[in-house]
C-alpha cells in the first residue's frame, strides 16, 4: 500500500484488539512507527506487538502499560511515547470501556470509570500531546467516538454522555488550533465486527429464541439499517484518511460510519 504516513510517529490507545489494533497495524503498513497501549492477556499483547512490528519492518511494536483512567499515567504514555518514538505526529484516542443498566441502577463506580477512560483520558493525552504537535507544526488527533456520541440508546447513559462529551471536546480543540496545521477529527462507528461484539451474539439468540443470524440483525443491528457489521478495516481506513496528505482542511468533523444509523 502507498506509504502515506512515511516518516510519521503515532501513539493508539486500546491498540491491544480490536478497533485500535486495526488502526496501528494500517499505520504500521502505511509507513508509521506505532506505540501500542491496552490491557489484555500477555500473549495476546505479544502477538499484536509482533504484527505491528512485522508491518513497520521487524522488531517489536513499542508498548505501553499505562491505565488511561489515570490522568498521570496518560501524562507518562504521552511522554514514553515522545522518548521512545522520538515525537507524537499522530495520536488516536480509541480506549472505551462499556456498562449497560438503567440509569436508577447505575452503579456509580461504573458511571466514573467509564468518563475517566472514555472521555477525561482523551482530554489528558490531548493536553500532554499537543505542545510537540505545536512546536513541529503538525498534527494529527483522532478520538475514537460513536455513533452513541450523535444519539442516544437507553440504559447506556454513561457510555452516552462521554462520547457525547468527545465530540464536543473534538469540536473545542478544532477550533483552538484551526490556524494550524494540527486537526482533531471524531470518527462515530455503529456496531464493528470485534470479538467482545461478536460475543454478545449467541446470547441474544438464546434470551430471544432465535438464530444467531435473526439475533444479529434484528436485535444487536437493530438501529443499523444495513444490517451488517461496521468492519475493523473501514473504521481504520477511515482513521488512515484523517492523517494523510489530502485531509488537512478536515478538522472538527463528527464523521458517521455506521451503516446508515444517523440517516434514520
Amino acid at each position: 500500500m502507498e506509504r502515506v504516513l512515511e516518516g510519521r510517529c503515532a501513539l493508539v490507545t486500546g491498540s491491544t484488539s480490536g478497533i485500535g489494533l486495526g488502526i496501528a497495524l494500517l499505520y504500521a503498513q502505511a509507513g508509521a512507527r506505532v506505540m501500542l497501549n491496552g490491557f489484555g492477556r500477555p500473549q495476546d499483547i505479544a502477538r499484536a506487538r509482533a504484527e505491528v512490528g512485522a508491518a513497520q519492518g521487524g522488531g517489536e511494536a513499542p508498548y505501553s502499560d499505562a491505565d488511561i483512567a489515570d490522568p498521570a499515567a496518560v501524562r507518562r504514555m504521552v511522554a514514553e511515547a515522545e522518548a521512545t518514538l522520538g515525537r507524537v505526529d499522530i495520536l488516536v484516542n480509541n480506549a472505551g470501556i462499556q456498562h449497560v443498566s438503567p440509569v436508577e441502577e447505575f452503579p456509580e463506580a461504573k458511571w466514573d470509570a467509564i468518563l475517566a477512560v472514555n472521555l477525561s483520558s482523551n482530554f489528558h493525552a490531548i493536553k500532554a500531546a499537543l505542545p510537540g504537535m505545536k512546536a513541529r507544526n503538525w498534527g494529527r488527533i483522532v478520538n475514537i467516538a460513536s455513533a452513541h456520541g450523535l444519539v442516544a440508546s437507553p440504559y447506556k447513559t454513561a457510555y452516552v454522555a462521554a462520547k457525547h462529551g468527545v465530540v464536543g471536546l473534538t469540536k473545542a480543540v478544532a477550533l483552538e488550533v484551526a490556524r494550524t496545521p494540527i486537526t482533531c477529527n471524531a470518527i462515530c462507528p455503529g456496531f464493528v465486527r470485534t470479538p467482545l461484539a461478536e460475543a454478545q451474539v449467541k446470547p441474544l439468540a438464546e434470551k430471544h429464541g432465535v438464530s444467531e443470524e435473526a439475533a444479529l440483525t434484528d436485535y444487536l443491528l437493530e438501529k443499523q439499517p444495513s444490517k451488517r457489521w461496521v468492519e475493523v478495516e473501514e473504521v481504520a481506513r477511515m482513521a488512515l484518511y484523517l492523517c494523510g496528505p489530502d485531509s488537512g482542511a478536515v478538522n472538527g468533523a463528527a464523521l458517521s460510519i455506521d451503516g446508515g444509523w444517523l440517516a434514520a
